[in-house]
């Protein structure tokens, strides 16, 4: 895949969808479209530091295809870091931003013949975003597919009152957000517990996992040991 010129974006919209995290819709006024798959991510190039690989930063297009020169990120607040403290205090709607992409093969099938699971924490939720509501929009031929979100507190769910419309909306999302902090009205504890009740019929599926690597090695542990061959397994390590 070739490697995408760095562009100007132009920040559109800034949304606080929980207390640490912020949503940022970005223009490219240079193209028509921007065009990418879902899965996919690009790379920021912030003014934090004189080396450019200090300086980078990528992160999931949380959006998905819509034949606009629009995207949107879903970035969570790292303190102790760098990149998002400037963002925080910097970027606000009409600052504009160094970017590189699409980049990245986190995606979709050609074919989608099996039931998808896509597995996440935090904002490991973002290219799942993406994916499901390019199938559904796009009435793309596909079975089911199953959303699987770990967080903590029900004020960390991302993008929740979508994703619940969207469970309520068509037959074949199935939206599964589950709380490891905080007792409520749908599934407590970790994802683990979600994805195994969904799997003890052993149906053909395919796997996509992001998030942070221990819940990333514990969830392929587990399908692994479910009889799944590790070619059904996808993911996307960030943090």
């Amino acid at each position: 895949m070739a490697l995408q010129p760095w562009r100007t974006g132009l920040v559109t919209q800034i949304i606080d969808e929980t207390p640490n995290t912020k949503r940022f819709r970005i223009r490219i006024p240079e193209l028509e479209h921007f065009d990418f798959q879902p899965g996919q991510f690009v790379t920021l190039d912030l003014p934090i530091h004189e080396k450019p690989n200090k300086r980078w930063r990528s992160y999931s297009i949380a959006s998905w295809p819509d034949g606009t020169n629009e995207f949107e990120l879903v970035i969570v607040l790292n303190s102790s870091g760098a990149g998002t403290p400037w963002m925080w205090e910097h970027v606000q709607v009409g600052t504009e931003l160094t970017l590189r992409g699409p980049q990245g093969v986190f995606t979709l099938p050609d074919t989608i013949d099996t039931d998808l699971f896509f597995i996440c924490t935090g904002t490991g939720i973002a290219p799942f975003r993406s994916k499901a509501n390019y199938i559904l929009r796009n009435n793309l031929p596909h079975k089911n597919i199953y959303l699987i979100f770990g967080t903590r507190k029900k004020e960390d769910l991302l993008y929740y009152e979508e994703l619940t419309h969207l469970h309520e909306q068509y037959e074949s999302f199935h939206y599964y957000p589950t709380l490891s902090r905080e007792l409520w009205n749908g599934h407590t504890g970790y994802v683990h517990n979600v994805y195994e009740a969904l799997l003890k019929d052993k149906q053909d599926a395919r796997f996509y996992l992001c998030g942070w690597r221990a819940m990333l090695d514990e969830t392929k542990k587990r399908i692994l040991e479910l009889g799944y061959d590790k070619k059904t397994i996808h993911q996307e390590i960030y943090g």
